[in-house]
This record gives C-alpha cells, sequence and structure tokens, in this order.
C-alpha cells in the first residue's frame, strides 16, 4: 500500500473512525460524534469509488449515530457510560432474516439499475451493517458477533475497490470487534454478579 496515494478525506475518515471504535468499546456516549464525523467523511469516498451500497450504509450510520448518541445519553451513567443488554434467540433470528432480506434486495437493486461495483457483496456487508448498527445504539451485547463477520468481510471488499486504508481499518475493526466483545461480555457478567 502506498501511502502517498491516500486521500487526505480517506486519513480524516480513518482517524475519526479509530476514535468512534475505541468510545464505543469503552461504552461510552461519546463515541457517537465521532462516529457521525467519521460516516459522513465515508460517504463521499464511497460514492466516489462506486460502492453505493456502502454510501447509502454510512448516510444510515450519521442517523443511527444521531439515534444512538441521544439513546445513549439518556441512559448513560454519571461517566457517561451505557451497560450492555442481552437478546433471546428469537430476537436474533428475526435481525438475521431482515438483514439477509436487506441485502438480497439492495443487491438485486444495484444490480439492475446501477453502475455498482460488486453489488451483491456490497449488499451484503450493507444489509447485515444496518441491523448491527441498531444493535449497537441498543447496547446488544452479541451485536459485536455480527460486526466481527462484517469488518472480516469488508477487509477484502475496500481492498478490491482500492480503499487500502480502509482496508486495513477493517482489520483493525475486526480485531477491535473481538476486544470489544469481550470487554462487553465481562461488564454483562459483572452486572449479572452484583
Amino acid at each position: 500500500m502506498d501511502l502517498s496515494q491516500i486521500s487526505y478525506l480517506e486519513w480524516i475518515g480513518v482517524v475519526l473512525n479509530l476514535g468512534y471504535i475505541f468510545l464505543l468499546i469503552a461504552r461510552s456516549v461519546w463515541c457517537w460524534p465521532f462516529g457521525i464525523l467519521g460516516s459522513g467523511v465515508s460517504i463521499l469516498l464511497f460514492i466516489n469509488g462506486q460502492l453505493y451500497s456502502e454510501a447509502i450504509l454510512y448516510v444510515f450510520y450519521v442517523i443511527i449515530g444521531i439515534y444512538g448518541w441521544t439513546r445513549w445519553s439518556k441512559v448513560s451513567d454519571s461517566h457517561q457510560q451505557v451497560d450492555p443488554v442481552t437478546w433471546k434467540l428469537s430476537k436474533h433470528l428475526w435481525s438475521i432474516g431482515a438483514a439477509t432480506l436487506l441485502s438480497l434486495g439492495l443487491g438485486w437493486f444495484f444490480t439492475t439499475y446501477t453502475d455498482a461495483q460488486r453489488p451483491y457483496a456490497d449488499a451484503f456487508s450493507t444489509g447485515y451493517a444496518f441491523v448491527a448498527s441498531y444493535l449497537e445504539a441498543q447496547q446488544v451485547l452479541l451485536g459485536w458477533l455480527y460486526w466481527i463477520a462484517i469488518n472480516g468481510f469488508s477487509i477484502w471488499l475496500y481492498a478490491d475497490r482500492g480503499f487500502g486504508l480502509y482496508s486495513l481499518l477493517a482489520v483493525i475493526y475486526t480485531i477491535m470487534s473481538v476486544y470489544g466483545l469481550f470487554a462487553w461480555k465481562k461488564r454483562a457478567v459483572q452486572l449479572q454478579d452484583s
């Protein structure tokens, strides 16, 4: 990866998005402003790279960021932190079904009506990320499993479209999502024991 070929916009997006995930793992309300700004930058990059489903996803990230920020602000403690919640398996099955249908619909649409590159692959990460983002805003512990799969897949997708820095970011996100799952699980166990 030639660092001189990476745009300033991509660097800014990566820095903001890294700030977001660090603060998310810490369960801090302040993750959301970083996510909103990082997503705004990312929208421009993905439109230029003809990853339209990803661009739509990042518009959604801005919207869910506003929702998450508002919601977390209402339920956070005095340290501006939230606690994880658990969902029943049936809710996760509904989430997976919704994500699959959304992915197939987006893939079909972008195959049929646009010049999108990798429309079904792009739609897969987008459909599942819509659902994972909602779980995140709801503080759902196992939402991290969705992110592990999505981020792992995105390593290839971003590299395929020439976004080397974002591909590296997806590697970091995958690792941090595993860490986030264990950190949130630890907190959930502490809550059960108290």
